[in-house]
């Protein structure tokens, strides 16, 4: 019999293990806390996440990361409250992880290394006595009289406990491990499901100029995306072309607006995307800064007059976008075609044909349905010690060390504030 079981030693899990041997320290308590973990490592998704940097949480303030939450956020007052990001940040330093702070706040660790911030929290848990069980899958619940008393192993072994929390993931990267486990223990449980997607995942265009940009990222353009030629999401920042379309920053970011509505959308055609490649000027003074280089190399073909204004491998792509012979001396191009160029430079567009899979997908939208969880302890309202956290439930947000904030918050809430 123990205290408390985690299943999952994802961010999450391992918070809740945290948080749980945390609480029966200050009350002075002996606690027994078993994470069962069924990869052979703990923290293999978070290994992979930023891509190998690990972007562990965001410096802002709590309530512009809560703004960042996508959906659900006045769900995660209490839990990010009561453990915040200069929470995590204090508990990878203090257990050998030292940070710095990035562009839009992003915390990673000063070794640019996820590894190290999965040793912290390991040295974290076995500091506090977690017993750690690796290759441990669970197969089912223990569920009693609407109570949650353990859970059975794939091996058949039952492993009781006064509390469950089920910290499992979702179903992104399911080489990590993610293969849903957490839904199928939600509904044994009576709970509902919300409908799952790949989240902050990249666009699939239905242009093939991407694929002859494919590898090249641009740095402060804006991107603009619009559903039936009402814009949804509009902010500036990083964007990157790929052999199926665009991804980068800008674009997971913008995916986590396109919900179950849109899917409709996608089908025929009505998503589309506007680049703006000079966002920090007008029109008229993009204008103005394509004659001055013209009439600067006004005997140059248009291939060779762009040099100063666009990455090479974007000329020729531009140019065949806008309609104009890439031989023609630039003094001979006419204002109708420099306005079609403007035009390229200033709403280069794509539209969505797909989004990615779980596979290339950083968080899964849906989950388990907060209507019965509640959100002081993340415990179900339906079946008494037994507490979900971090992915598994129904709350996802934009890029940035956001969603990893989720997984600390609601993981340190499931396992601190034991009743």
């Amino acid at each position: 019999m123990y205290n408390v079981i985690i299943v999952g030693g994802g961010a999450a899990g391992m918070l809740s293990a945290i948080g749980a041997a945390r609480a029966a320290k200050e009350q002075d308590k002996h606690s027994s806390i078993l994470l069962l973990e069924k990869n052979e490592k703990v923290g293999k998704k978070l290994f992979i996440t930023g891509k190998g940097r690990c972007n562990l949480t965001n410096a802002s303030d709590i309530e512009d990361i809560l703004k960042a939450v996508t959906n659900n956020y006045q769900f995660l007052y209490s839990s990010i409250y009561g453990f915040t990001n200069d929470d995590i940040v204090s508990l990878v330093e203090e257990y050998g992880c030292p940070t710095k702070v990035e562009r839009g706040n992003r915390v990673f660790p000063v070794s640019d290394r996820s590894s190290d911030v999965i040793k912290s929290l390991t040295r974290a848990m076995k500091a506090y006595h977690v017993e750690i069980r690796l290759n441990k899958e669970v197969k089912e619940l223990i569920i009693k009289n609407d109570t949650c008393m353990g859970v059975v192993l794939s091996d058949g072994k039952c492993i009781m406990a006064e509390k469950v929390i089920v910290a499992t993931g979702g179903l992104s990267y399911p080489t990590t491990g993610s293969t849903g486990d957490g839904y199928r223990f939600a509904k044994q449980a009576g709970h509902n499901v919300t409908p799952l997607q790949p989240g902050l995942v990249p666009f699939v265009t239905r242009e093939n100029y991407p694929c002859e940009l494919m590898g090249l990222s641009l740095k402060n353009v804006k991107l603009k995306m619009k559903y039936k030629e009402k814009s949804f999401y509009e902010e500036q920042g990083e964007l990157l072309f790929t052999h199926f379309g665009v991804s980068g920053p800008l674009v997971l970011s913008a995916s986590a607006y396109i919900t179950e509505q849109f899917k409709d959308g996608i089908e025929q055609g009505l998503i589309t995307g506007e680049i703006d490649l000079k966002p920090a000027l007008t029109y008229k003074q993009l204008d103005e800064r394509i004659l001055r280089d013209f009439s600067n190399e006004q005997n140059k073909s248009l291939k060779n007059s762009l040099n100063s204004l666009l990455p090479k491998k974007l000329i020729p792509v531009i140019i065949k976008l806008s309609g104009i012979d890439a031989e023609k001396k630039v003094h001979d191009i006419t204002r109708e075609e420099r306005q079609a160029l403007l035009k390229q430079l200033k709403q280069l567009t794509f539209c969505i044909s797909g989004l990615r899979g779980y596979d290339e997908a950083i968080i899964t939208k849906g989950g388990v349905d907060l209507k019965y969880i509640n959100p002081q302890n993340m415990e179900s309202k339906l079946v008494k010690h037994l507490h979900f956290a971090g992915e598994v439930l129904d709350l996802d947000a934009l890029t940035g060390g956001y969603n990893l904030q989720i997984a600390w918050s609601t993981g340190y809430a499931a396992g601190y504030r034991s009743k």
